[in-house]
């Protein structure tokens, strides 16, 4: 990644509420145009960030993505200060849309990257990102290119880009099992068997969003990752890390214990959309997807 527009693209990440991560953004960007400011498509989009003009400027009295991001008088789509923010705001807004459907196929990234590339509308049309079948693949291999560049530049940023097993022993209770034992009716995470004081690891390299007591979830933490997931270790007996903090994956964030509402000791594991309860996915698919073997 060009280290001119490395500032540029943490700041749009860093001012979308949404969970926009800067290696993701990077990686689309180099998709879009290789981080040419000057590159030209032979549909007329333009610039680092592949504005359409009508995209850009608007049109039918609808008011363009196009922003001033420099102050400087002029909304350019060839100026990479222009440009840059103002993909960061579009693609803030399709991924605030796309956690709102968590039933969709793919993640809440997954799903705004299509957004982008083909309009929301079609994926609500397949209530996912488009299959192989739709525009001959465009859609659909653009998602997949962007997802496989961004462990690239995950690391090229410093971020640390490993995926593990979040401790190490056998898996327990697995995801969505049925039973009284839960508020929802079934199990939001997946379980590790493992005793009392075993390290547990961060999963992904991310951001501690929370390291505190969670109620029925006892000690817990939960994690930011570049991709706008958030993973959560719960009944913790000890927690290593504090809220803020970076971690790479891998990384000691805690004990293994039975605090909150455990029957005995274990690691209760999360993968969700968002920050709370409610918004998990399961989180054996998602481990598997980043290479981590279970």
């Amino acid at each position: 990644m060009p280290a001119q527009y490395a500032s540029l693209i943490k700041k749009a990440a860093a001012d979308c509420k949404a969970g926009l991560s800067a290696p993701l953004f990077a990686a689309q960007l180099q998709q879009e145009s290789g981080f040419d400011p000057k590159a030209e498509s032979p549909a007329g989009a333009q610039g680092i960030a592949q504005f359409m003009p009508a995209t850009w400027y608007g049109e039918n009295g609808n008011k363009g993505a196009g922003v001033d991001g420099n102050k400087d008088g002029k909304k350019d789509p060839l100026d990479p200060e222009d440009a840059i923010p103002a993909q960061g705001k579009m693609m803030c807004k399709l991924l605030t849309t796309a956690k709102k459907h968590p039933g969709y196929n793919g993640s809440p990234t997954e799903l705004a990257l299509a957004g982008y590339n083909a309009g929301w509308r079609r994926v609500e049309k397949y209530r996912g990102v488009p299959p192989k079948s739709f525009s001959n693949g465009e859609t659909y291999n653009y998602v997949k290119t962007i997802m496989a560049l961004v462990p690239k530049m995950t690391a090229s940023m410093g971020t640390g880009s490993a995926w593990v097993r979040p401790v190490d022993g056998p898996l327990g209770t697995p995801y969505h099992q049925r039973g009284g034992a839960w508020s929802s009716g079934m199990h939001t995470g997946i379980d590790f068997t493992v005793p009392t004081g075993t390290p547990i690891k961060a999963a992904g390299p991310g951001t501690v969003q929370k390291a505190a007591q969670g109620g029925a979830y006892g000690n817990e933490v939960v994690i930011r990752h570049s991709d706008g997931t958030y993973s959560q270790y719960a009944h913790l007996s000890k927690i290593s890390v504090s809220a803020g903090r970076h971690v790479k994956g891998g990384q000691k964030i805690g004990l293994s214990g039975a605090t909150g509402n455990a029957s005995g000791p274990h690691l209760h594991f999360e993968i969700r959309t968002g920050p709370e309860y409610g918004s998990d996915i399961d989180p054996a698919a998602f481990l598997r997807k980043h290479g981590v073997k279970l």
